[in-house]
């Protein structure tokens, strides 16, 4: 009886401890990326690991950068992990030595137009803008950025606000080192305006309020699929926006934040994205055809270039000078 006794004592034991240790890991992260996305994320990393209790906040890229800074201010940091579409902004958080070196064995799939060779962030997700127009409203559609010059857009195209979306002051700034300021006054003497965050001027243009706008790929993707009057072109001067995530120096949790890294990287985690109607960084997976996204090598290879280093130091003025010219 007492070895058996004993035999139960340290069973039970042995469960307690793994329950305790599985509850342990948790993970917390900030992102920009959209919730149906992120979601279908969550439940395929629980899957494969539930011992990490997985959640994350989700917000624009500019409100991300603010909750961070007042936690930072306030010496409590409540996030594990950051991943959203502002490129200079991890340089930045990078510089100021906020970020955890992980190199994932899955590093070496990403196709990205963005790298860290030190290892403090990398590329999730490949974002692609284009322009996106409602489809009873222009006649003729789209080809080439010019276009949006043209009196078939004549006060009826919007931008979103760069100071509210991380895709936006990226392609503003993208547009502005491939074509000059000069355009961006072209298009605000067309009567362009600058509207809310990336998901708004997309609504926008299928309501009729706008004909077109620039539109990120899978925003406009889920309003074509339930029935928007909608279509979206990618000229080829390409907007390609990448994603980086990032661990926070210091926390507790980076053992649960390195699978979490490895899990998104992975041939699994990217198909998630890919279905997501955006561009994973991977070549060996799927990529949705429907809205004419090309593969992330050939995608690369068009995109607008920039230089991300002089972009950071200039943020604050290319939004306030855009600012300026469209109000």
């Amino acid at each position: 009886m007492k070895k058996g006794c004993v035999l139960f004592c340290s069973i039970l034991m042995f469960l307690c401890l793994t329950s305790a240790a599985y509850a342990e890991e948790k993970l917390m992260i900030y992102t920009s990326m959209k919730e149906s996305m992120m979601g279908k994320l969550r439940d395929a990393f629980k899957k494969k690991h539930p011992e990490v209790k997985m959640d994350y906040y989700s917000a624009g890229a500019g409100k991300l950068m603010a909750k961070i800074a007042t936690e930072r201010q306030s010496g409590k940091l409540a996030a594990d992990m950051l991943w959203h579409s502002e490129v200079p902004d991890f340089f930045q958080l990078k510089g100021q030595g906020l970020f955890e070196k992980y190199v994932s064995p899955e590093a070496k799939y990403v196709k990205s137009t963005v790298t860290d060779p030190d290892g403090y962030f990398i590329p999730a997700r490949l974002g692609t803008l284009g322009i996106v127009y409602n489809t009873k409203k222009v006649k003729t559609p789209p080809k080439g950025w010019n276009d949006l010059t043209s009196p078939e857009f004549k006060n009826a195209f919007g931008i979103a606000n760069p100071s509210l979306s991380g895709t936006s002051f990226m392609s503003i700034a993208m547009l502005v080192n491939t074509f000059g300021w000069e355009y961006i006054q072209k298009l605000k003497n067309n009567g362009a305006k600058m509207g809310h965050g990336s998901g708004q001027v997309v609504d926008d243009t299928a309501s009729g309020d706008y004909k077109g706008s620039i539109g990120v790929d899978y925003i406009a993707e889920d309003k074509i699929r339930k029935g928007a009057n909608l279509a979206i072109v990618f000229p080829r001067e390409m907007l390609v926006i990448p994603s980086p995530v990032a661990i926070f120096k210091g926390t507790p949790n980076l053992n649960a934040a390195r699978k979490f890294v490895d899990f998104l990287l992975s041939k699994e985690g990217q198909t998630i994205v890919a279905a997501s109607g955006t561009l994973p960084i991977r070549s060996d997976v799927p990529i949705p055809k429907d809205i004419g996204l090309m593969s992330p090598a050939d995608a690369v290879k068009q995109a607008m270039k920039l230089d991300y280093l002089k972009t950071m130091k200039e943020k604050e003025s290319i939004t306030r000078k855009f600012e300026s010219m469209m109000r």
